[in-house]
């Protein structure tokens, strides 16, 4: 007998506890790795959907101010040499950072205003497709323009003007048809035409050219400020900035999820470390004899600690095996239950199922390790009365 084989023997003359302990703590294990594929998914898929709620990073030329004074009356902050950006070059090299996979949407505009009828009214250029990604709360009365001359018309706008979807009408020098009118948002968007960028660029002979652009980016999986770094080397001389409301509150929304489903799963997996705390307690007590003669026989204090808490170990690696399975499987089927990674599931990872066995038999180690040092403070001499 020696300290690897003890423990084996033990397992296999009380294999009903053995099992069971296992079973309870691999519980704690499936749940605990479940739980984390769950909010990992979850987590990344709120975030998506989040997108649909407005951009995040904003990308604009440097604006040149002056300050203006007169008589020693302040006029305010002149804006001169007024930029615009080359839409092409701007939105391709947004697309080429190393962290492409986390930009969601890109979202090119140019706004100015343009003659309708009697008034000037505000125009603004848009991506329809882009522009649909980043703010999915749309509502519309009609449809989306499909064709160049077709544009959106904000609710305020549309009924100030006695327009509806279907009508035409003369938009600077072009003729355009109003293919929708949006619901009420309560933004700048019921106040303003929305018409195609190409068309835009059109009207105000800005060709290829935009005021500004807005990126939705996906900031779970890296620092939101490597995006907006990684953005401003592409595009030296443009004011790149974050917007820290807008991604505070996302990530808020994100982490909360995430640390809820695994607080979960940390109690269920402290619960298992007391049932398999108590058990080896009890077991100590059953076993005061055979403590007392494997003392007798010339094993150590800590020979006798090193048997208990390799019993831990091997009933540890062992629900941690199974848990790392199971919790897979479950956590893939929780997931396709809530339809929450659409085309993306749970991977089955070698190393994390690895990670979970050392990680278990590591906490089950640590739940034994009371009995396993009240076991070996056991005076032999009194142990062996009871024989």
């Amino acid at each position: 007998m020696n300290l690897l084989t003890i423990p084996l023997r033990c397992a296999r003359r009380k294999w009903p506890r053995f099992v069971l302990l296992t079973l309870v703590f691999a519980l704690g294990a499936t749940s605990m790795v479940a739980l984390w594929h769950v909010s990992r998914v979850v987590g990344d898929s709120l975030e998506r959907k989040l997108t649909a709620f407005g951009a995040n990073i904003l990308v604009s030329p440097k604006a040149e101010t002056l300050a203006v004074s007169y008589g020693g009356v302040s006029l305010g902050n002149l804006l001169y040499e007024v930029r615009h950006l080359d839409e092409a070059a701007t939105v391709s090299a947004i697309r080429s950072i190393p962290l492409s996979a986390n930009v969601a949407a890109v979202a090119p505009k140019l706004v100015g205003t343009a003659a309708l009828g009697a008034e000037q009214v505000p125009v603004v250029g848009v991506r329809f497709d882009q522009e649909q990604t980043i703010k999915k709360y749309w509502r519309i009365k009609g449809l989306f323009p499909t064709r160049e001359n077709e544009v959106v018309l904000g609710s305020a706008l549309a009924a100030r003007l006695g327009l509806d979807f279907g009508s035409a009408f003369r938009l600077g020098d072009e003729e355009v048809t109003v293919a929708g009118v949006l619901s009420p948002t309560g933004g700048d968007d019921d106040t303003v035409v929305l018409a195609d960028l190409t068309l835009a660029q059109r009207l105000f002979r800005l060709p290829g050219k935009v005021n500004f652009v807005e990126v939705s980016a996906l900031c779970a999986g890296c620092p939101i400020e490597d995006i907006v770094a990684q953005i401003g080397g592409k595009l030296p001389g443009l004011e790149v900035k974050a917007l820290r409301s807008v991604v505070e509150g996302r990530m808020a929304s994100v982490h909360f999820v995430q640390h809820l489903t695994l607080a979960v799963a940390l109690v269920i997996l402290v619960s298992a470390c007391a049932v398999v705390g108590f058990s080896m307690l009890s077991a100590v007590n059953e076993r005061k004899a055979e403590i007392g003669l494997l003392r007798s026989l010339g094993y150590s204090r800590a020979g006798v600690f090193a048997i208990f808490c390799s019993e831990a170990v091997l009933l540890g690696a062992a629900a941690g095996a199974i848990g790392a399975l199971a919790g897979w499987g479950v956590g893939r089927e929780v997931v396709r239950l809530l339809d929450a990674a659409g085309e993306v599931l749970p991977a089955f990872s070698p190393l994390e199922a690895l990670a979970v066995c050392l990680g278990m038999a590591l906490v089950a180690a640590l739940a034994a390790a009371y009995p396993a040092a009240k076991a070996a403070r056991i005076d032999p001499s009194a142990a062996l009365v009871s024989l």
